[in-house]
């Protein structure tokens, strides 16, 4: 009898610690185990279960109010081809989660609830928006964010494998930083352009250019961006070559874009004409790597010319300020050396009241592989696409923004390649709601149609 016992008690004690080992490996699964599960439920179980349905459940407080349930019974059902309950979300033509790819990513307003990265844009943009989600926990981890990204762009499908699960060993989450001094690059040169005045219901551009401390051709790896708010771009540009030295501007010398009546400045587009694109965004803070092995060269004859663009419609005076940092390698480190492009269309017309839609194409002479790619407009624009036109993928959506203000910035990795003879289609649509017409012009109440892209070539 006392044998019985005994092992009733160690076969207890067995199967307790064998349950608490399940238990202990399920909390820290290994990547090979959810690998094999699909990705929605990858998204489910991993993401979803743990930062969101605790409070999107039944009978919560916040299942109520938002209308939305994402426990695992019925998230999907929830979430697909849904309008979101916020009204202004509703209102600007999101749904929570469309299945078209791309296009859906930047009409989902569940990509805008949890995209932290992208905080700047939701809260100054959208503050009818709500919160960044989840609420009162950490932000959504980079990888967790990309695996959802990519899962949404190839359709958000219930069932398979459509985004990488190796993504969320990437653990690093977003942190939010006002503006301070960027840390100078370890090898490299940093720019410190400002601070300047903008004054009440005006906008500030101008160019200013910087020998910095290198000499000589240069082959850049990173760049890093710090700008102080109300900030519409940024651009770093290089010159030509051939740039005559007549037209090389002084250093250091703040140059308007216009005269204080309103003009060009003549002496400002004249140098303009000689300008190569380096670095362009219209986010606050940016930290931008090209793929390993691969730089950007620059010729380096003429150093940088600096172009911030602030605007202030409020009645008191703001500061503009930023920081770069030019991140550089030596030409031995260098497996591949890439170039930049800058495709778009001037001579468009936008009539008074009435929404247009341009379409401008671009053929390439020669096979590239593009890695970066973003588009550049203004106020006015509504949608900015871009297909690969030509060839067997003639029409192959491979861009689209929403968000003139924000346009996301696609990396692709692979690259995308472009053969001999094909190129892209953008298609850019306005609604021009002034009682003027609007044409291409570098005010922010002119208009753009342009597509910077990165790439290397065989």
């Amino acid at each position: 009898m006392l044998n019985n016992r005994i092992f009733l008690i160690v076969s207890i004690l067995v199967l307790f610690f064998i349950g608490c080992e399940k238990d202990t490996a399920s909390n820290v699964e290994p990547i090979n185990e959810i690998s094999g599960r699909s990705s929605w439920k990858i998204i489910q179980q991993e993401i979803l279960d743990n930062n969101c349905a605790g409070c999107h459940s039944v009978g919560t407080s916040f299942g109520n109010q938002s209308e939305l349930i994402l426990t695992a019974d019925v998230a999907y059902e929830n979430l697909i081809d849904r309008d979101p309950h916020n009204q202004s979300a509703k209102d600007d033509g999101l749904e929570l989660l469309g299945t078209e790819g791309l296009a859906s990513l930047y009409k989902s307003y569940l990509w805008e609830k949890i995209n932290a990265p992208d905080k700047d844009h939701f809260y100054a943009d959208h503050p009818q928006y709500g919160e960044i989600m989840p609420l009162g926990m950490d932000f959504l981890t980079n990888g967790q964010l990309e695996f959802i990204r990519q899962w949404i762009v190839a359709g958000a499908p219930e069932t398979g494998a459509a985004a990488d699960s190796s993504l969320l060993q990437d653990s690093i989450r977003f942190v939010d930083v006002l503006f301070e001094p960027l840390q100078p690059p370890d090898v490299g040169v940093q720019y410190h352009i400002g601070p300047f005045d903008v004054p009440p219901n005006s906008e500030v551009e101008f160019f200013q250019r910087s020998d910095g401390d290198t000499t000589g051709p240069i082959y850049i790896t990173r760049y890093e961006l710090m700008m102080r708010p109300n900030s519409h771009h940024y651009i770093l540009y290089g010159f030509q070559n051939y740039m005559p030295n007549a037209f090389v501007p002084p250093e250091g010398v703040m140059r308007n874009i216009r005269n204080p009546n309103g003009d060009y400045n003549l002496s400002t587009i004249a140098s303009m004409q000689y300008h190569v694109f380096g670095l362009g965004t219209q986010w606050r803070r940016l930290d931008y790597s090209l793929p390993p092995g691969v730089a950007l060269y620059y010729s380096n004859e003429h150093g940088f010319d600096h172009n911030p663009h602030y605007f202030n419609y409020s009645d008191t005076t703001i500061i503009g300020e930023l920081f770069v940092n030019v991140h550089m390698a030596d030409p031995s480190e260098v497996e591949i050396v890439a170039r930049t492009l800058q495709v778009g269309d001037q001579g468009f017309n936008l009539p008074k009241g009435e929404v247009t839609t341009i379409i401008d194409e671009w053929y390439s002479d020669q096979k590239m592989y593009i890695f970066e790619l973003f588009s550049h407009a203004h106020e006015l624009n509504t949608e900015f696409a871009v297909e690969i036109a030509g060839g067997e993928r003639d029409g192959e959506l491979i861009y689209v923004s929403y968000d003139y203000s924000h346009p996301p910035v696609l990396k692709l990795d692979p690259p995308l390649e472009i053969n001999q003879g094909e190129g892209f289609r953008l298609i850019a649509t306005y609604d021009n709601w002034r009682d003027y017409d609007v044409s291409f012009g570098f005010l922010s109440t002119d208009e753009m149609m342009l597509v910077f892209a990165k790439y290397y070539t065989d």
